[in-house]
């Protein structure tokens, strides 16, 4: 089992000190991955109730790729996962660039993982089309991973032409892992047919109902394709909050019987000010699972 920690986005402030901290402490820690989010631009009111409705000014967004770029140069160890890049509102030849230049700035610690987004407001904004986004994304992640193994490409599809070129500098990893993060069954089957792991929706709890569903469909997915979904990745996330050591020990093993390879621990919905609660959280679940 991997852990990681959430980039609490919203939380920390922007403060290049903080970010810095933040990277070096939880590698310290021992933690194995930082995630991060990603949206390009907020809405000024919320335009949808829920979780959504704090996707607005209010809650500051970090541009994932860059980020990860600054916190490798002060890092050894750790690595970075975007939870998740929205692909489908970005070029995906440049994001294949963008990708393969982390990769190589951290020696290997990239790790991407993508979505097809829910705030046609962003589409729009970038220029892209939001109704065909589920299709699109099969494409790009094809493209992409052309250009990180292969040094020439020529490839004609229905939405990208390459004749003849390739990346350079290339990808220390080829390909760069790639996850799709899906909440919806056509999603979840997306992750098991093309994905190298599925990072479920964070809000669900390892008994629910919908998390049974939808591990069948990512499994039954992968297995149409001749994949054996228990050699993929499996990534869920666990609320710290202050549930107590108890909690977040029973949630692991219930996590780990259902057969995940990484969780991903969050502080985002907890009423934390300073950077320090973040990291003393942090930290306590890391000696709790140690202690395992």
């Amino acid at each position: 089992m991997r852990y990681g920690v959430f980039f609490p986005t919203a939380k920390i402030g922007n403060d290049p000190e903080a970010l810095k901290k933040l990277a070096t402490s939880t590698e310290q820690m021992g933690f194995d991955y930082i995630a991060a989010p990603d949206h390009v631009v907020q809405a000024g009111q919320p335009i949808e109730e829920g979780w959504r409705a704090q996707y607005t000014r209010d809650f500051p967004h970090h541009e994932p790729l860059l980020l990860f770029s600054f916190m490798a140069s002060i890092t050894s160890r750790i690595r970075f996962q975007t939870a998740v890049l929205i692909l489908a509102q970005r070029p995906a030849v440049l994001v294949a660039k963008q990708a393969a230049e982390l990769d190589v700035l951290s020696g290997g610690r990239a790790e991407l993982g993508i979505g097809i987004g829910w705030n046609e407001l962003e589409f729009t904004a970038l220029h892209q089309n939001f109704r065909d986004r589920g299709r699109r994304v099969e494409e790009q992640i094809e493209v992409m991973r052309k250009l990180w193994t292969e040094e020439l490409v020529t490839f004609r599809g229905e939405w990208h032409e390459v004749t003849d070129a390739g990346l350079a500098p290339m990808p220390v990893q080829r390909p760069i892992p790639l996850w799709i993060g899906a909440f919806a069954k056509p999603a979840v089957a997306r992750a098991g047919r093309l994905a190298d792991g599925w990072l479920l929706k964070p809000q669900l709890l390892p008994a629910d109902d919908e998390t049974h569903e939808l591990l069948g469909v990512y499994r039954e997915a992968a297995a149409s394709v001749g994949r054996d979904a228990s050699t993929l990745g499996l990534g869920a996330t666990l609320h710290l909050n202050n549930r107590g050591v108890n909690a977040w020990v029973d949630e692991v093993g219930a996590w780990n019987e259902l057969g995940a390879t990484q969780i991903t621990v969050r502080t985002s919905t907890a009423d934390y000010s300073e950077l320090q609660q973040h990291l003393d959280i942090f930290q306590q679940f890391r000696e709790a699972v140690a202690a395992q």
